[in-house]
């Protein structure tokens, strides 16, 4: 007991544990403020390219393949790095013996700053792209670049204030701290050590403060009240979970299957992929009614919320547009988009089960959709349950993660992010390329 108190003692007096805190909470309040920003920029974007659609309902056609073809030049020319998600990157540079060359190149800051820029350009073009998964990659970039500033050497010091930069986006960029810390466990690290604990914990608490501060206690798709009012309601919760999860998994299956095969091409022919995207999204937002543009987080909100509806064929063809905004190389997440989807995949269950409250199969569809595409039902049902403030549907929530989980392996054996993370642990030195896949 004397010696711990002694350890205690001499952890809060050390001058390098106290650089350490400094340096985690100054990064995680600026990636709280960045990430709020982020967040109102992405939604004034989406405006922008809606403002262009009632001016002519074909304008997409002309501003989705140029700007998709400018978004990319921008990324290849003064990014490259910034591409995809960000969170493949994130895993592939978490892992223990990663070359810190590579951790370098793919977090710093002038790719956070890219990340940001050109997510934010593509959504004024209509990429159907989320801001979360780039959130995770710039907060990866601000922990590690402070790291190096302050030069801390340790390889687990580098790798923690990663997955704290990575756990603090989720966290600032959903509202949700409890998210961000089983995001860290679940889909970066795949494990918890004692030694990187207390820093990715201090590190979601203090961004999930600042951006409460900034923008207030909301949730992100407003306030749920529906909850199961008899045992026949259980019935829906396999079928969320099974179809849910199968198409969550096939969709992640094409996504790594058809990145692979495009990557090859685009890196020959750049300009020319992303041309034949920006075409194919556009005629894709035009057979939608032009509802799958963005990042999908109004559409979902008012299915939530029950203050609007979707056509049922809302969810596949989001799902097709999200496929090619990610194919086409530009920076962009799956968050936001897979939760739209897979609102509006529970809103199409409606017609098969009227007894069930509206509300709570939108719930569920996302939940079984979302946590087929990305394999981890602890983050799935996390983030759901802050995001909508719904505690009364809690047990079927979880339920229909773990069967979505399951059955989503059936189809897509290795989780999507796992799978993009391959280019970068075998070819650090083509890691800007690989994050086009």
């Amino acid at each position: 007991m004397r010696r711990h108190l002694k350890r205690q003692a001499r952890s809060y007096l050390s001058i390098n544990e106290w650089q350490i805190r400094l340096v985690m909470w100054g990064g995680a309040i600026l990636l709280g403020v960045v990430a709020t920003v982020f967040a109102y920029l992405s939604e004034k974007a989406n405006d922008v390219f809606y403002i262009a659609l009632k001016v002519s309902p074909y304008a997409a056609f002309v501003l989705s393949p140029l700007g998709l073809m400018l978004c990319l030049w921008m990324t290849r020319r003064f990014f490259p790095g910034s591409e995809g998600s960000g969170i493949p990157q994130a895993i592939a540079a978490y892992e223990e013996g990663a070359p810190s060359a590579l951790r370098d190149r793919l977090f710093s800051m002038r790719i956070a700053f890219g990340k940001i820029l050109v997510a934010i350009l593509s959504l004024c073009v209509g990429a159907s792209i989320g801001r979360e998964g780039p959130t995770v990659h710039v907060g990866a970039a601000f922990m590690h670049s402070f790291g190096k500033l302050m030069r801390f050497r340790p390889e687990y010091m580098e790798r923690a204030l990663i997955l704290a930069g990575g756990a603090a986006g989720i966290s600032a960029a959903f509202n949700t701290p409890l998210a961000g810390v089983v995001f860290a466990i679940e889909e970066v690290s795949r494990s918890f050590e004692e030694k990187t604990s207390g820093v990715v914990l201090a590190a979601v608490l203090v961004g999930g403060m600042t951006s409460l501060v900034l923008v207030g206690n909301y949730s992100y798709f407003g306030v749920s009240n529906v909850s199961f009012t008899n045992w026949h309601d259980w019935m829906v919760v396999p079928v969320c979970g099974i179809v849910g999860g199968i198409l969550g998994g096939l969709f992640s299956q094409i996504l790594v299957y058809t990145a692979h095969l495009v990557g090859p091409i685009r890196r020959r022919f750049p300009m020319r992929v992303a041309l034949a995207c920006g075409l194919a999204l556009a005629l894709v937002g035009f057979l939608s009614g032009n509802t799958v543009f963005g990042t999908g987080y109004a559409q979902a909100k008012s299915l939530v919320t029950l203050t609007g509806t979707m056509p049922a064929s809302y969810a596949p063809l989001k799902a097709l547009a999200t496929l090619i905004s990610y194919l086409a190389g530009i920076p962009g997440g799956l968050f936001a988009p897979s939760l739209s989807a897979g609102a509006g995949f529970g809103s199409m269950l409606a017609h098969f089960f009227p007894h069930v409250p509206l509300g709570a199969l939108v719930i569920l569809g996302m939940a079984g959709y979302f946590t087929g595409v990305v394999q981890t039902p602890i983050t799935a049902f996390a983030i759901i349950m802050e995001m909508t403030s719904n505690q009364g549907i809690l047990l079927p929530l979880i339920a229909v993660a773990f069967i979505a989980r399951g059955a989503s392996h059936l189809v897509c054996p290795e989780p999507v992010y796992q799978a993009l993370a391959v280019s970068f642990r075998h070819k650090p030195e083509a890691a800007p390329q690989a994050a086009l896949a």
